[in-house]
């Protein structure tokens, strides 16, 4: 109940319509989104129908959501996050095996491909997490969000919220080809993200 309502609030400060059905079908998804905004993840979460929500773990910094206990109850009580290490990346602390954990529990995931957020509103390149995860599990639909406004509403370096309406973008899924090489397939899912056709919302 805490969740919905945290969702409720989110889509009537930022505007975002939620999603009425699935973009995907059933079972597990990667969703992946560009990255411009504190709220991109939350934004995100919160367009999710209530079910695919619920089963839903975005993907957060465990050096930055872990740093209070109020940051880390946040992260991985209110959202059900994903914490993952983005500094001092190890054989041990591979960043991808919970993403994969979390997919093979029957859970969808949001990731951001991008990994740091931009400040200028485009969608940079895309780092290599989400070519791993599709190799290693080929099966999963793939679902490119593209979120409209966010770097507006609350722009990188400030914690300030300016009222606009933001938009959140379902995109028709992917999946790596046969043969795709990593360059190749992380362009094409790029271009799919930015792709203003097939649009689910």
């Amino acid at each position: 109940m805490t969740r919905r309502i945290l969702a409720a609030g989110l889509r009537l400060l930022t505007g975002v319509r939620r999603l009425h059905e699935s973009p995907h079908g059933d079972g597990p998804a990667v969703f992946f989104a560009n990255h411009s905004s504190h709220l991109d993840f939350a934004v995100a979460w919160a367009a999710l129908p209530a079910e695919l929500r619920e089963r839903t773990s975005p993907a957060a910094a465990h050096d930055y959501w872990s740093k209070t206990k109020l940051r880390q109850w946040i992260a991985t009580q209110l959202f059900q996050s994903v914490l993952i290490e983005r500094l001092h990346i190890t054989r041990e602390n591979n960043p991808i095996t919970p993403l994969i954990d979390c997919l093979d529990r029957g859970r969808s995931v949001l990731i951001f491909p991008e990994g740091t957020r931009r400040g200028d509103g485009e969608v940079g390149e895309f780092k290599a997490g989400l070519y791993h995860i599709a190799r290693n599990r080929p099966e999963i639909p793939l679902v490119p969000v593209q979120l409209e406004n966010l770097n507006r509403l609350m722009p990188k370096g400030t914690y300030a919220f300016v009222p606009l309406i933001a938009q959140a973008h379902f995109r028709a899924p992917i999946r790596l080809l046969e043969g795709e090489t990593k360059a190749d397939f992380l362009s094409r899912a790029r271009a799919a993200l930015l792709n203003d056709e097939h649009l689910t919302q």
